[in-house]
């Protein structure tokens, strides 16, 4: 019996598995990885120790031969075999997702509906690449009817990767924007990565969900299977957008549904939900109910109102693409005292400056005129406007505790890595 075989076997007995020590729980294989800051190493004897199933552990000659040690050559490696043994031995159903905006909130949407009427696991968070998507994986017990697993790409093969180890019999990308393309090489290479995941879907007779409105996704899709989203009539689910002033409503199915969304440009991810949801024949009813009830969080189009300001907090991440459909949005719903505060957008490479000078282009096209700008990318390509230009965050908090701001709608939208979240308090 080979280790994989072996592990599998121990794993099975609580069908739990944790890279982190301080989760130990009975019957769990802890996974040892090693990090920049940390060693999981350190502590696979302890836990052995302790009664788990199981420790995998690698390059650690050091610690003594323990039953329920398992020593292998890399243990992230190990962990997505097992991932995909678990995949292959259940078959569970399984919908992959992707895409450079949108993925998490449609993950989040249509898990929100499917589990109205079926047993379903879904990512945690957005688990979504090499390390979270096995993880992801392995919590799909015998008894789970079907699995939402949300799959992230940096460089090229990265879906490719993800697909080979989750195998999804369902694919949606929800969209294919200028984001990663410092690790991508350029747009053609993001789009090339996305479509892996078309590209599998075909190649095992699966079955996509598509955006009809989307001519590039459409495209790619050509002779694959697929059920189709969006508002023209040649759509098989259609919808329309009803207000998203700043919620958005939406018409399907002639009923009105109010989400807690803020921007048109959910509209595709809350249809994207809605086809999954009719195609495995959830109740129209429960769907709208699923939908108006979901509540986005971690900084995803949030609006928070402080006390003093009306915040738009879409602060989780940004790229191109999700920043200028942000701002245009919120012209679309701010009053006239508005405030934009804006982040880097990272891993753009070559195209950075470029792509910034486009978003400043775009803040005078609008007439925007408070607008705080932090980090270096935007110094570059905003020295001569007049905006505000910081450097980081906390000296954006110092000048606005200096010079507080009261009765205004405020957008914030930058890379999680600018930390624009640490703002609020301020606003």
């Amino acid at each position: 019996m080979d280790t994989i075989e072996k592990i599998y076997g121990l794993y099975k007995k609580a069908y739990c598995v944790t890279t982190d020590s301080r989760t130990i729980t009975p019957g769990c294989v802890f996974v040892a990885l090693k990090g920049e800051h940390f060693d999981g190493n350190d502590f696979a004897l302890k836990v052995a120790e302790e009664g788990i199933a199981a420790a995998v552990i690698a390059d650690r000659k050091d610690l003594p031969k323990h039953e329920r040690l398992f020593v292998v050559d890399d243990s992230l490696k190990c962990l997505q075999e097992l991932a995909k043994h678990h995949r292959e031995k259940l078959g569970t159903p399984i919908i992959g997702i992707t895409g450079t905006n949108g993925k998490t909130t449609t993950k989040e949407l249509l898990s929100s509906i499917l589990s109205k009427k079926y047993n379903i696991i879904f990512t945690q968070g957005n688990f979504n690449n090499q390390l979270g998507v096995p993880l992801t994986l392995l919590r799909i017990k015998p008894e789970t009817e079907m699995a939402v697993v949300e799959m992230g790409a940096s460089h090229p093969g990265d879906i490719d990767e993800l697909t080979y180890m989750g195998e999804p019999n369902f694919g949606i990308i929800t969209n294919i924007g200028r984001a990663h393309l410092e690790g991508f090489g350029g747009y053609e290479g993001v789009i090339r990565t996305k479509n892996e995941m078309y590209q599998y879907i075909a190649a095992h007779d699966g079955m996509l969900f598509v955006n009809h409105d989307n001519e590039l996704l459409m495209g790619l899709a050509k002779d694959i299977k697929k059920v189709t989203y969006g508002t023209g009539k040649d759509a098989d689910v259609q919808g329309k957008i009803l207000s998203a002033n700043p919620y958005l409503s939406v018409e399907w199915n002639g009923k009105n549904i109010d989400t807690q969304l803020v921007g048109d440009y959910n509209f595709e991810n809350v249809m994207a939900a809605i086809c999954v949801g009719t195609y495995f024949k959830v109740d129209a009813n429960n769907i709208c109910e699923a939908l108006s009830s979901y509540c986005p969080t971690n900084n995803r189009s949030q609006v928070i109102e402080t006390g003093k300001n009306r915040v738009v907090m879409d602060a989780y991440n940004a790229n191109p693409t999700s920043m200028s459909h942000a701002i245009k949005n919120f012209r679309n719903i701010c009053s006239d005292k508005n405030v934009l505060i804006l982040g880097d957008m990272r891993e753009l490479g070559e195209e950075s400056e470029k792509e910034h000078k486009a978003i400043i282009d775009l803040l005078k096209e609008l007439n925007f005129q408070l607008v705080f700008l932090v980090g270096s990318e935007f110094a570059k390509v905003a020295a001569n406007s007049t905006y505000f230009i910081l450097s980081d965050v906390d000296k954006l908090i110092r000048y606005i505790t200096l010079n507080p701001i009261s009765g205004y709608d405020i957008l914030v939208k930058g890379s999680n890595s600018i930390h624009l979240n640490k703002i609020i308090d301020s606003l």
